[in-house]
């Protein structure tokens, strides 16, 4: 049981690693330090779109959220997913087939975990949203599986 936590613990250190470098090799409109994203972020919300650290499942504010409105970034602002393409996916993340602006939502490749996957970015201030999956309904066949630590909601 040890070595699997253990082994547990690398692997998201790993994970954080890798994400968090691409991060800095990256410039963005919107730059600020460790500090001063500390002083705008909650503790959860700074690992998760600052060092890529993924939240549990069904324990987001949004994976169960139901009402109409835009997501944004929690830490620039920018609008990045609509309610009108969030889907129930079953995996305890908030999911969308698509996003609100291709303008804000970067991709890259992620091979933290020794498989390759494709995590999404704000493109304005280099947070960490979540990957996408080629798994999601029509008509983009897509699943944008985000975390809501790094997310607002505004109803509309």
């Amino acid at each position: 049981m040890k070595k699997i936590f253990l082994f547990s613990c690398l692997l998201a250190a790993i994970t954080i690693s890798s994400c968090a470098q691409q991060q800095v090799q990256q410039k963005f409109a919107v730059t600020k330090t460790d500090a001063e994203w500390k002083k705008i972020l909650t503790p959860e919300q700074f690992a998760i779109a600052r060092k890529a650290d993924t939240e549990r499942p069904f324990t987001g504010k949004y994976w169960d959220n139901h009402e109409k409105g835009t997501y944004y970034c929690v830490c620039c602002g920018v609008p990045l997913f609509s309610s009108e393409t969030k889907f129930e996916s079953g995996t305890g993340w908030p999911s969308f087939y698509a996003p609100l602006n291709k303008k804000y939502v970067g991709e890259r490749e992620d091979n933290s975990l020794g498989v390759i996957r494709t995590e999404v970015y704000c493109t304005n201030c280099g947070a960490h949203l979540g990957h996408v999956f080629n798994d999601g309904p029509a008509p983009t066949g897509l699943r944008y599986c985000m975390n809501s630590a790094s997310l607002n909601f505004k109803k509309q």
